[in-house]
């Protein structure tokens, strides 16, 4: 009989014996996991333990890396990749004397000089303002916004192009609940419409209830590599901060022996 059954898709992201050392310090060690494609990814833990590391390493901007780290089914910081990515720092990259349309219109040009019609990439630049929820706000100063509508505007900036892949460093840092509310229901829209595949970097344990996948790290290891569903069952818990914890206070590898990521 025929095999029916769907194809299992290509990761999006799949690392194996990841580690990044800088000044003689491990700071990212052995990881391996593998991404969804078209998912929110939740990249959790506490603050110095690797996840902006990781995303460079991602993105392709960290040296010191060995391993393996593919990316959209390229090395990572393939030249190829640069147009199918889109990179959201924690501190918002966007000029404060530009208007947001200004802002955008500048990095559009960066990314595609003179390769597309004039038209073409001012409606580029209207659609991302609008997708952020910002266009009544377009012709206003960067450095007048508030911070996390300047925020937005360097998430404008990444969906440039239709990226492929989004990776979002602690975008929620700073932004009352309203606010990260609206952004979470954005990045989940961004995902279903565009098929798109978002990491998403925070220290904040109750949003990991907002992904469909989660990365848990600690001291640049990784604990976890599961969705929220299956790392409260597993550890026998109510919420996934609590997973964490469980999986933080089990005992530890011997000397000899890697940590692996729980299944």
């Amino acid at each position: 009989m025929m095999n029916l059954a769907a194809p299992t898709p290509t990761a999006a992201i799949r690392a194996h014996g990841l580690t990044v050392r800088r000044g003689g310090r491990t700071v990212l060690r052995d990881l391996g996991f593998s991404l969804p494609p078209g998912r929110i990814t939740g990249l959790l833990g506490p603050s110095g333990c690797g996840k902006t590391t990781l995303m460079r390493a991602i993105t392709g901007t960290q040296a010191g890396v060995t391993g393996r780290l593919d990316v959209l089914g390229r090395p990572a910081g393939d030249a190829t990749l640069r147009a199918r990515i889109g990179y959201v720092t924690q501190a918002p990259s966007v000029y404060d004397d530009l208007t947001v349309r200004q802002n955008l219109d500048y990095f559009a040009a960066v990314l595609d000089p003179g390769r597309t019609r004039r038209a073409a990439r001012r409606d580029s630049v209207t659609n991302a303002i609008a997708e952020v929820g910002l266009t009544t706000h377009a012709d206003a100063l960067a450095g007048r916004l508030s911070g996390g509508q300047r925020g937005r505007v360097s998430l404008a900036v990444a969906l440039l192009g239709t990226p492929e892949l989004l990776v979002l460093d602690e975008p929620t840092v700073g932004l009352d609940p309203v606010l990260r509310r609206d952004l979470w229901h954005l990045l989940h829209r961004i995902a279903a419409e565009r098929a798109a595949t978002i990491l998403v970097s925070s220290h904040v344990m109750d949003e990991a209830e907002r992904c469909h996948r989660l990365l848990l790290m600690r001291d640049g290891e990784l604990l976890a590599d599961d969705t929220p569903d299956a790392l409260r069952a597993r550890t026998g818990t109510d919420t996934v901060e609590e997973a964490f914890l469980h999986l933080v206070d089990a005992p530890g590898p011997t000397p000899h022996e890697p940590r692996k990521s729980p299944r």
